[in-house]
């Protein structure tokens, strides 16, 4: 190890920071420095006592070899290998690394023969770098404790098993080896898409004529830039402050994902449609699919469309509330039917379609509890605004600012009598009252939804258990957001973003492959939690110092514990034999 220092001048003034680098000799020869420590800026005085520290822990190469083992106390029989005479009151442990979660992703990851699509397609280089290899670490990394590619290079890969599950060495995950492999991803994106289809209907007898289509949006924390997908836009993470792509997902019932897409920032989710139905059917076939979808997503020429298919072409979906206001006659001359103990359902049709009218007490409860709240800060702070010396565009301002605090649905039960230009603020001429028929309106409309569907024929009960399933995606982007953490993105390029949304689809691929297995073999376990159960199995290095100055190092992992040996029998798993020992050279000391 030594230091390397860098320079950069800010504000006029040159800044040096310094690092503690790593070499590393792999295979070939060849050398690769990893970045160990981080100091900043220090000065000379500190500097040398961080030469001290490194000189104090510098280790000695290590090259492998097989040997018979025998205590230093005791004479070998004449065998045909190397005899090594151990000091066993010398045994040390050393650095221990996460194990059990690596090997299972690597599972997940054989289950689904991602090998056997990515070896043709990611060779081995020249210098003999394992493509699929920095693929599948990269993966793993993402379903088991997601980071940037930086925190993989410098911390993380050393913590973990990777590189013995692998056969690999810290080279594979150089920097810029990590950023080159993201580079040659995409170009396969669509036959992976067929290649997962076809794997979980061999696994899991998947079935694929329902889809559920729905977008959402990750943002990024940098400058916005000049062109490129990052635009500004609806934000679905609360952060209009920066810039984001939109991700549009068809996943199906069951949670398999089919086909994601990576869109600018600022595309309107209406526009989105017409496009992905004609790559589904161009990549799968034109062969008769229901889609659910939520309201916002389809227009009405795209319904339209879908209704005059050649190939049968169904849909379920949500509908705005404003269409509730024009069909409420026809819908008061309908029976309810419950739909479960809580929710009911009432149905008409018009026009080849159906209108399915959900009630649900618990939402019901819930919005109405929602707008009291709102509703009550609303009139607090109106009264507060009365009560304050304001000049007109003063009051206005803060008008604006309680509307945006309130929301639309309770701003619009207010009626509100505004000064004259020309007008002082008083309390005569600035006052409000509640719009009593707007609020009888909006109660009676609490916890109510309308669907639209053109499966005639259906009954409405079933049309809403069938509208649920809806859930699986907002599912998908809760794990996308939340377990492997895709957001916020820190790339720069297009190609390298998609790439990296491309890398949490494949994390999220080997989570719902663990939750399928999860729901038949170990139903109430989530994918998460057996990650983290597995994770307590450790990789220690057991080192052995023989008699001659060497070191015997076995690698092993930990035995499981009664909660994990019982989750590897439910889901039928059965641990790898132990790595075989090595042996590490006597130091030589360097020449004069």
């Amino acid at each position: 190890m030594f230091l390397r220092h860098k320079t950069r001048r800010k504000d006029g003034k040159e800044h040096r920071t310094w690092s503690i680098v790593e070499n590393r000799r792999v295979a070939g020869g060849r050398t690769v420095q990893r970045h160990v420590l981080y100091l900043g800026e220090i000065n000379d005085t500190q500097r040398a006592a961080w030469c001290r520290t490194i000189e104090a822990f510098e280790e000695a190469g290590q090259q492998p070899r097989q040997v018979a083992l025998f205590p230093e106390d005791r004479t070998a029989p004449g065998l045909d290998c190397e005899v090594v005479h151990v000091r066993l009151a010398g045994l040390r442990l050393r650095r221990p690394r996460q194990w059990g979660a690596c090997w299972l992703a690597c599972e997940l990851w054989d289950q689904l023969r991602l090998d056997d699509f990515w070896t043709p397609r990611l060779p081995d280089s020249r210098k003999g770098t394992h493509w699929r290899n920095v693929l599948k670490t990269l993966v793993a990394y993402r379903l088991i404790d997601p980071g940037s590619e930086w925190r993989l290079h410098r911390q993380w890969f050393e913590q973990s098993a990777m590189a013995d599950l692998l056969g690999e060495a810290f080279d594979l995950v150089a920097k810029d080896t990590l950023y080159r492999c993201l580079d040659k991803l995409l170009a396969h994106k669509a036959d992976l898409f067929s290649c997962l289809q076809q794997r979980w209907q061999a696994l899991f007898d998947a079935r694929f004529d329902v889809l559920l289509y729905d977008l959402t949006s990750t943002y990024f924390e940098c400058d916005p830039p000049e062109a490129g997908q990052r635009r500004f836009g609806h934000s679905r993470d609360r952060r209009s402050d920066c810039v984001q792509v939109v991700i549009a997902l068809i996943v199906t019932p069951d949670g398999y994902p089919l086909a994601y897409e990576v869109m600018p920032g600022n595309t309107a989710d209406k526009t989105t449609l017409r496009g992905f139905i004609q790559r589904i059917e161009a990549q799968y076939g034109k062969v008769g699919r229901s889609w659910l979808m939520d309201r916002g997503i389809p227009t009405e020429q795209a319904l339209a469309e879908m209704r005059a298919s050649e190939t049968p072409m169904h849909y379920l979906v949500g509908t705005p509330r404003g269409r509730l206001s024009q069909l409420e006659q026809a819908f008061l001359s309908q029976p309810w039917a419950q739909a479960r103990e809580t929710v009911e359902v009432k149905l008409i049709e018009q026009d080849g379609e159906l209108y399915i009218l959900a009630r649900s007490a618990p939402r019901r409860d819930k919005e109405q509890a929602m707008r009291r709240r709102r509703l009550k800060q609303l009139i607090k702070r109106l009264h507060e605004l009365r009560s304050q010396k304001l000049t007109r565009d003063q009051l206005l301002i803060k008008l604006g600012a309680a509307r945006k605090e309130a929301g639309q649905a309770a701003w619009r039960i207010i009626d509100l009598q505004l000064p004259g230009k020309d007008q002082a603020v008083t309390p005569e001429t600035f006052c409000f009252r509640l719009n009593w028929p707007k609020l009888r309106a909006a109660r009676r409309r609490e916890g109510s939804y309308l669907l639209r569907s053109n499966m005639t024929g259906r009954d409405p009960a079933e049309l809403w258990r069938f509208y649920l399933q809806l859930v699986e995606v907002e599912q998908a982007f809760k794990a996308l957001k939340g377990d492997l953490e895709i957001r916020p993105i820190y790339h720069q390029t297009d190609a390298r973003i998609e790439a990296h949304i491309f890398v949490a689809f494949m994390a999220y691929c080997l989570q719902v492959t663990l939750k399928q297995r999860l729901r038949s073999l170990a139903p109430g376990l989530t994918p998460r939690s057996v990650l983290e159960t597995m994770a307590a199995m450790q990789m220690v290095n057991v080192e052995l110092p023989t008699t001659d100055g060497r070191t015997i190092v076995l690698s092993r992992y930990t035995e499981p514990e009664a909660d994990q040996a019982i989750l590897l029998q439910q889901l039928k798993l059965s641990l790898p034999a132990q790595p075989p020992p090595r042996i590490t050279a006597a130091e030589v000391p360097d020449s004069a």
